[in-house]
């Protein structure tokens, strides 16, 4: 049974007031909150076991180790990735884009093309303009229409035997609109040998993830966003691709010799994680998976869902309000804006006084926003400790907002 008291009991931070009101917070798609068996474990760490991994002979180490990577063989599981190696830790999806990216440049040539899609972050724009003004390649953008439904008639158009990276992520940040990444990879497939890359960030914590079905060749995604601490992330890899490809960082724990002369490089997972990793998150990334199958994804999804139909259904109901990519598959946003009031962050500062957390802006996304011609959008994010009763204090705090500002 789904009990969402029992949920919101895990989240100690649930139970603060803001500004003299309970907190109601809806700025899931920037961070979730963590329970408190994910802080757990990641405190346990630094109290219990402080020690760096995979270079100790000493019981500390050793532990963390042991530690670390059980939470990469439960993130392998947690995404079905065929080898545990092929997983491996990075800072956020961010890292994970340009350190693709960056190992690409010698795949690519001049007037090579890369293809992306308009509802990309900026995190899946920017790596892949830097590897064109290095390579000499071309960007290319699958458009949308005016519900953020990528338009595939023209995808098919756009590729060729030029195309050799396709980019995209499986869920917006912006709208929340779900792509229909399967069909996109199986039309790449049918046409091009191009490397496949999956942003992840906003679809891991909303419903289950299987890399080997998806047929994707990278799959990238944050721990932040998914119940695990900040400055965690997981870069997924094809065994055989991540073999041929170049190291992104050179230093320690990367290799197997080194010498002035020549430096080899250690197998996977590690020839792709230099330096001293985040232990402590990492493990506690592995905790956030056990969160998310104890309370599991049909769960998860169904609440959501729930909680997304009835927001829009609220929202709407107020006059003036546009709801941005209202008729696509979305899920876990809403976004929005009070016509006649023309600064989104106006609506945000009300709300806050109200205990209400959303975001407010161009949420990284600046294409999407001259799209629709706006600076910013409203936009309420939800996850799986979320209320109808909170979409309600929301929604009422729209209308005073639109009431003082209009």
């Amino acid at each position: 049974m789904f009990d969402i008291q029992e949920i919101r009991s895990q989240f100690s931070i649930l139970d603060q007031k803001v500004n003299g009101k309970p907190l109601v917070y809806l700025d899931n798609a920037a961070t979730s909150q963590k329970p408190d068996s994910v802080l757990r474990v990641w405190e346990a760490y630094y109290k219990e076991l402080n020690a760096n991994v995979h270079r100790g002979i000493h019981t500390l180490s050793q532990l963390a180790t042991e530690e670390m990577e059980l939470s990469r063989r439960k993130i392998q599981k947690f995404i079905n990735a065929k080898h545990d190696f092929e997983v491996i830790f990075t800072k956020g999806t961010t890292e994970g884009l340009n350190l693709i990216s960056y190992i690409l440049t010698q795949k690519l040539k001049k007037d090579d093309e890369i293809i992306i899609s308009y509802l990309e972050h900026h995190s899946n724009i920017v790596p892949w303009q830097l590897l064109c003004e290095r390579t000499g390649a071309r960007l290319k953008v699958i458009p949308m229409d005016e519900n953020g439904i990528l338009q595939l008639d023209v995808f098919d158009t756009l590729l060729s035997e030029r195309t050799k990276i396709v980019s995209m992520n499986q869920v917006s940040n912006a709208l929340g609109v779900i792509n229909p990444v399967e069909e996109i990879i199986a039309r790449t497939r049918k046409n091009t040998d191009a490397y496949i890359v999956i942003d992840g960030a906003q679809s891991v914590p909303h419903f289950t993830i299987d890399v080997q079905a998806m047929d994707c060749d990278f799959f990238v995604f944050s721990g932040h966003k998914m119940y695990a601490p900040m400055g965690t992330g997981i870069l997924y890899g094809k065994q055989e691709i991540l073999e041929d490809l170049p190291p992104f960082h050179g230093g320690g724990e990367m290799i197997a010799t080194c010498s002035f002369e020549e430096t080899t490089y250690a197998g996977l997972p590690f020839k792709y994680e230099a330096g001293t990793p985040n232990v402590g998150g990492n493990i506690a990334l592995g905790a956030a998976v056990d969160f998310i199958l104890k309370t599991g994804h049909e769960n998860i999804r169904t609440h959501e869902n729930a909680l997304l139909e009835y927001a829009q259904r609220q929202l709407l109901e107020i006059e003036g309000l546009k709801v941005y990519g209202e008729k696509a598959n979305r899920t876990g946003v809403v976004s929005f804006n009070l016509e006649g009031i023309g600064i989104a962050s106006d609506v945000g500062m009300i709300l806050d006084k109200l205990g209400v957390a959303v975001r407010t802006g161009h949420h990284c996304t600046q294409p999407i926003m001259n799209f629709f011609n706006i600076a910013g959008t409203v936009r309420a994010s939800f996850a799986v400790y979320n209320t109808f009763s909170e979409i309600d204090v929301l929604v009422e705090g729209v209308k005073k907002a639109q009431k003082m500002l209009g």
